[in-house]
């Protein structure tokens, strides 16, 4: 293990939170009709529902993904939507799913990883006396 190891964490949750912020804050500005359309379209159930969820963690869960607030929940939810997608999505739709599939990886290294020591969180977490 190299000094730079521990640190891996905050390099993956700078990628996998800047991207789902990126798509969430694009699917919040498109609005949650053109959102729940989409996965309508897909043959989604209850798209306005999801598509209020999928805004949520792309956005809220992004943040928390981004500052080390609870990243191990986060990024669970985050691989559960990945799936989601690549089967729901871009497989039937003979889709490339490179995508999803690097934000699933980094979304469950970052299950693995937790938060790592540089975060918001750190801070919060009680040091054994």
């Amino acid at each position: 293990m190299n000094a730079l190891t521990p640190y891996a964490a905050f390099f993956m949750r700078l990628a996998v939170g800047g991207v789902f912020l990126l798509h969430g804050i694009a699917k919040f500005q498109r609005g949650i009709g053109a959102t729940a359309g989409f996965l309508s379209a897909h043959h989604i159930p209850f798209a306005t529902i999801f598509a209020v969820i999928l805004i949520t963690i792309e956005t809220v869960g992004a943040i928390c993904v981004l500052l080390g607030i609870l990243t191990r929940a986060w990024a669970a939810v985050m691989a559960v939507e990945m799936v989601v997608a690549i089967l729901a999505v871009t497989l039937p739709g003979h889709q490339n799913f490179e995508l999803e599939a690097l934000l699933l990886a980094g979304a469950v290294t970052l299950v693995a990883l937790g938060d790592g020591p540089l975060s918001v969180a750190v801070k919060f977490k009680h040091s054994p006396t």
